[in-house]
């Protein structure tokens, strides 16, 4: 890894700060001051000793201030004052560090999040959840921490350095020559330093992502390894992801943990060199005695700090390889542009019909063989249109398509006409009302999950999604109504209730058209009967897509499709394909317990 390639991220993250510069410029400035204030008192020593040696030819004596009493006293009082504003400046300075690495910290993760929610879905079935949560929580943290004390400790290293070299060169640059002679090699070490643990903080970064990645995974599938009893198994291969994020990190800590020794060794040099050369200039006559005591004490100011650098770089190198991956997942950029034609389907406007069709498309999921080729199908404005086949027969990939979650390779997809390409996608998405196979709901209440689609619904639109979806009586048996907590992905509710409450989210919604996508597979069939029934009256004058394995849901559909291996086998009406006496009417046969080869 270069020098250009390491700083890279550092550059960006300066660009990405640039609209809280006046924030950086008052931390700096008051970083810079506290440590000029924080040098003052080996100056106030070399005062002090400077009044009692000297006594009337003192420096203070000078200014007119001839008692020794009196010196004193305005010596103490200057301390005083000194320590007062060092205090006070000390305390500004960690505020605003500290509200800084917040304010950064919050927009970094905001902004990573909402670049996140608008990359594809292609992107979320490729990449592990755990890692994203690495990125927007621990890599995040990491930034934090470094602008919490790093970046402050670095100005005032720097600080440290250009005050106390000005102090020597212009009093006894003979001195300072020796004070500063291991500074070249302290720089040189750091640098070289950098180079070094860049690439193993990097490492830890990729392992504690893997190790977050099979954590979230684990908690999510831990009824899966309850009923294979696989707890043990799993715990051994999190032992396995722990050793291997502990052994990058041990290999990260001993390279960092020798940085500071090995600057302590270095900074004993320069320390022993003004003591002895300045003790001898004293002894020949050269140098006033207060003027050694503020060399010797302000040599010491000025080499200590420099072992603070190991902590400040080792929290640098970590930040940035958090940067590096913070921002090459901003980086990443959407497979899907939004068109902008959000006023051409506007429900407001009323010119939307309903219309969904593919034309002529090819579509394959990335490394597999096409789901559908040459496609295409048309579900009519208004009207009920069902899709049945077998599994992995492009069902659900109808859908990703119509919601655009996909684009296809070849062909079009076509909202009136139009193809969805050319429109708003969220626009399109607000026009169309889902109910999953995968009933996902957020950690809150029913209502709000009810009115997730449609915030500040009235009770009276509630109430009525509610009895459509078969869901009224059991909502108004639980603790607290619409505003019992439905858990974690919805667990405090079984799976049928789960569902009727999905679709009547997706009644609320009102949207024109209307996609089922399994809608009632988990319902029984006296629940389902029911639900077809207020269905029925939910799909009039409303675009409907059902794709259903039971065929009793779709029986009454305008036109239904029946698909196999990517292209459409046989299509019409219920009765039309029942009689036709092929696919359909095999599958009827099997779910109506008939016998069928």
């Amino acid at each position: 890894m270069t020098r250009a390639t390491r700083t890279f991220p550092l550059r960006r993250l300066l660009a990405y700060a640039r609209p809280h510069r006046k924030h950086i410029r008052i931390a700096a400035l008051c970083s810079v001051v506290n440590k000029v204030l924080d040098i003052a008192p080996p100056f106030l020593i070399g005062a002090a000793v400077d009044i009692v040696v000297k006594r009337e030819e003192s420096f203070l004596a000078g200014l007119g201030i001839v008692d020794i009493a009196d010196q004193l006293w305005v010596l103490a009082a200057v301390t005083f004052v000194i320590w007062a504003f060092e205090s006070l400046f000390e305390y500004w300075l960690k505020v605003y560090w500290r509200n800084l690495a917040q304010v950064l910290q919050h927009e970094l993760r905001l902004d990573a999040y909402a670049h996140v929610q608008r990359l594809d879905l292609g992107f979320f079935e490729d990449e592990r959840t755990g890692n994203l949560m690495a990125i927007l929580n621990d890599d995040v943290n990491q930034l934090e921490r470094f602008l919490n004390s790093g970046a402050n400790t670095l100005i005032q290293v720097a600080t440290t350095v250009v005050v106390v070299g000005t102090t020597f060169f212009v009093i006894a640059p003979e001195v300072g020559w020796w004070a500063f002679l291991p500074i070249p090699l302290i720089l040189w070490g750091s640098f070289r330093f950098q180079a070094r643990i860049a690439p193993r903080y990097s490492a830890v970064r990729g392992d504690v992502a893997d190790l977050s990645a099979d954590l979230a995974g684990n908690l999510a599938g831990i009824a899966t390894i309850k009923s294979f009893v696989r707890e043990e198994h799993e715990v051994a291969r999190i032992r396995e992801r722990s050793d291997a994020y502990r052994a990058s990190n041990l290999r990260a800590i001993r390279l960092s943990s020798a940085f500071s020794p090995l600057i302590r060794m270095a900074i004993v040099v320069g320390f022993i060199a003004t003591l002895v050369r300045g003790g001898m200039m004293v002894e020949e006559g050269r140098m006033a005695a207060g003027v050694y005591a503020v060399f010797v004490f302000i040599t010491q100011r000025l080499l200590w700090p420099l072992t603070s650098l190991g902590e400040a770089f080792d929290l640098f190198q970590r930040a940035m390889a958090s940067a590096t991956r913070i921002l090459d997942l901003l980086d990443r950029r959407p497979a899907i542009e939004s068109g902008g034609a959000s006023v051409d389907i506007s429900v407001d406007t009323g010119v939307l019909e309903g219309e969904l069709a593919l034309k002529d498309v090819t579509f394959a999921y990335a490394g597999r063989p096409p789901v559908l080729k040459d496609f295409s199908l048309t579900c009519a404005a208004g009207r009920t249109t069902a899709v049945v086949g077998a599994t992995g027969s492009g069902k659900t990939t109808l859908i990703k398509l119509f919601l655009r979650f996909y684009d296809p390779e070849v062909g079009a997809v076509q909202l009136d006409g139009r193809d969805v390409k050319e429109l708003d996608t969220a626009s399109l998405r607000r026009s169309i009302g889902l109910v999953s196979q995968d009933v996902f709901l957020f950690s809150g209440t029913v209502r709000d999950n009810l009115t997730y689609g449609r915030p500040g619904a009235s009770e009276e639109a509630i109430e009525e999604a509610l009895q459509i979806a078969e869901a009224s009586d059991f909502v108004a048996a639980l603790p607290d109504g619409l505003e019992t907590r439905v858990g974690e992905r919805g667990q405090r509710l079984s799976g049928g209730q789960r569902q009727r409450l999905s679709i009547a989210r997706a009644i609320l919604k009102d949207a024109p058209i209307l996609i089922l996508d399994e809608a009632t597979s988990s319902i029984d069939n006296e629940t389902e009967r029911a639900i077809q029934r207020s269905l029925e009256r939910v799909a009039v004058g409303r675009t409907t897509l059902i794709v259903a394995h039971r065929l009793s849901t779709v029986r009454h559909a305008d036109h239904i499709f029946v698909l196999e291996d990517g292209g459409i086998r046989e299509q019409g009406q219920h009765e039309e394909l029942v009689a036709l006496d092929g696919l359909y009417a095999a599958l009827w046969r099997v779910q109506t317990g008939e016998r069928s080869d």
